[in-house]
């Protein structure tokens, strides 16, 4: 019987010596420490200036500690680090797959630390840090500024929405397009919850809430609110689309998934000139009835070989939230593998029980 060979703990000491340094490092009650640790799956102690990090990824984890050491200076927030995580993650993940090796593909935790991409589109917004994160990222932000309709597909947490609203913000600043105009379907997540008070916006607004998360962030509350009174923002609802020409707007359908075939074909013809538009959602998060195709899923057959529409697909590794956010997305997506497979062996063993009866 063999025996695991033990893997031999790695140690970084910080030089030169800096408690400032040393504590942006860890961030407050050493979260910082605690998110490599996560996103790495390595176990990181700390005494004093010495660092342990032992597990199998842990010489990763001490070269991200050193490049974090090294722009210490000052206080490292924790979405840097999440940020930066993803972003290795990612590197790694793309070098993997363009290898071809798919069990290194499906070992990818995260990459060594790499520069930030330069090849990023650059957009003109209040987040003077916006840029593409992930090599899918990039070409979406690419997509969206070199076509009239664009499609993000992919799980939550890859930035389809708030890349989307940058790109509209960004055009806006640029007086290429006159409004904003932001729709999304009225379908609650599993629940019903019965008719809401207030006009149509005030009906609305609970479903478009990420979209009005991400214009505060990117345009700030006071600006927003005056572009929603002037019009410039419009909220509109998707039931309400109909009939209707979009000239000179950026048009964001959110939660595309959950759209009737009938109701995507009705948003995509409203497109005018000079207009764009901008579809996102998530294949795997359907609200709809079962026996109700997915707009969405539709749209990806009809249009794939349509010129002029983008599609971009992101992944888990694409996931720009909190780490255990990308571990839940591939666990849920073995889970349906596993059932799928076991589905026919199910069915077969309960014809062959009915025949015997």
């Amino acid at each position: 019987m063999k025996t695991k060979t033990p893997v031999q703990p790695h140690y970084f000491v910080p030089e030169p010596m800096d408690n400032t340094r040393l504590a942006h490092l860890c961030g407050p009650l050493d979260e910082n420490l605690r998110q490599i640790s996560a996103a790495l799956d390595v176990t990181i102690f700390r005494r004093g200036e010495k660092f342990i990090v032992s597990g199998h990824n842990a010489e990763r984890a001490v070269q991200i500690l050193e490049q974090f050491y090294a722009v210490a200076q000052k206080v490292i927030p924790i979405e840097e680090v999440q940020l930066a995580l993803v972003e290795q993650r990612s590197h790694q993940h793309a070098e993997a797959a363009s290898s071809g090796d798919a069990e290194a593909v499906a070992k990818v935790v995260a990459a060594p630390f790499v520069e930030p991409s330069i090849d990023s589109p650059i957009l003109k917004t209040r987040r003077s840090d916006l840029r593409g994160r992930t090599p899918h990222q990039i070409r979406y932000l690419r997509n969206i500024l070199e076509h009239d309709i664009s499609f993000g597909v992919g799980p939550a947490g890859t930035g389809k929405t708030y890349l989307a609203v940058a790109c509209a913000v960004d055009a806006l600043e640029r007086d290429a397009i006159k409004r904003i105009i932001l729709t999304r379907p009225a379908v609650e997540a599993g629940e019903r919850l019965g008719f809401l008070p207030g006009d149509l916006s005030q009906k609305v607004d609970p479903y478009l809430r990420p979209l009005y998360d991400a214009l505060y962030d990117l345009l700030g509350f006071d600006r927003t609110q005056k572009m929603f009174e002037k019009q410039v923002i419009e909220i509109a609802p998707l039931a309400y689309m109909r009939g209707r020409t979009l000239n000179h707007a950026f048009v964001i359908l959110d939660e595309a998934q959950n759209t009737t075939v009938e109701q995507m074909k009705m948003f995509l013809t409203r497109i005018g000139f000079g207009s764009k538009a901008v579809v996102t959602g998530d294949v795997t998060q359907v609200d709809l009835h079962k026996s109700q195709k997915s707009g969405l899923v539709d749209a990806m057959q009809v249009l794939k070989d349509v010129r002029g529409i983008a599609f971009s697909h992101f992944g888990s590794e694409d996931v720009v939230r909190h780490p255990l956010v990308a571990r839940i997305v591939d666990a849920y997506e073995t889970a349906q593998t596993h059932e799928a497979e076991i589905a026919p062996l199910i069915k077969a063993t309960a014809i062959k029980n009915v025949r015997k009866k």
